[in-house]
């Protein structure tokens, strides 16, 4: 199965982020239960990863609610050294973060038979990006080729060759009716990429033709452990 190659192309997302445009509104979609209710901030378990589909039907995200405050005004670059500003967490304790859970190197991602990328919350070791040997907490792990992802930080590479930080999903937040949307993304996308190297798998997993289609209404986000079968740690 296909979950760890990728081919280096470029596409039209790629050339718009060489002008500086790292922010893309998508379909404002309401993230939802597996039983079809609204996801409760207060019902996310602090350190879990959820996997939710957006802004296609077939791109996974994680959504982690990190239990703490993030309020982060970074500055990150994409691979062609577009520029955008990451802000933290959101919810009503601004802790809840969403990234793109395609690796940025060979585009490794949480398929329903397996993912080989996956949020630690505790403290693991791994390698920087200059070989040395490091403890982390909070970091987003592809055991493909090792990249290593800041949670806390927007999801920027901390180790491993991963040419970027994740694609963040921005996120908005109704605190009258205490909901969460996905609005749209920053950062760098590898769409373009993605479904250039797996659309005949996805459309076999999804069961569906057009892979590219934009979620609308809701999405549904459930726990990790619940979408894939098997995953992969190191």
């Amino acid at each position: 199965m296909k979950l760890c190659m990728g081919a280096v192309t470029a596409g039209q997302l790629r050339q718009s982020f060489a002008r500086g445009k790292t922010i893309h509104k998508y379909n404002r979609v309401e993230l939802i239960d597996p039983h079809n209710n609204r996801i409760a901030t207060d019902g996310l378990e602090i350190g879990r990863s959820y996997i939710f589909h957006y802004p296609f039907v077939t791109t996974p995200c994680f959504l982690i609610d990190l239990g703490e405050p993030i309020r982060e005004n970074l500055i990150l670059k994409t691979e062609n050294d577009g520029e955008y500003t990451w802000t933290g967490g959101v919810g009503p304790n601004n802790s809840i973060v969403a990234f793109a859970a395609i690796c940025a190197h060979r585009m490794t991602h949480p398929a329903k038979s397996v993912s080989f990328i996956n949020y630690r919350h505790g403290t693991i070791n791994y390698q920087d990006k200059n070989h040395h040997s490091r403890k982390g907490s909070n970091l987003i792990y592809c055991c493909s080729e090792r990249s290593v992802y800041d949670v806390k930080r927007g999801a920027q590479v901390v180790g491993g060759p991963a040419p970027q930080p994740l694609t963040t999903v921005l996120l908005d937040y109704d605190q009258e009716n205490n909901k969460l949307y996905a609005a749209g993304t920053s950062g760098g996308e590898l769409y373009d990429r993605f479904f250039a190297d797996f659309t005949q798998r996805l459309q076999l997993e999804y069961r569906v033709i057009k892979v590219d289609r934009l979620a609308t209404g809701s999405t549904m986000a459930v726990p990790i452990e619940e979408f894939s079968k098997t995953r992969m740690t190191c």
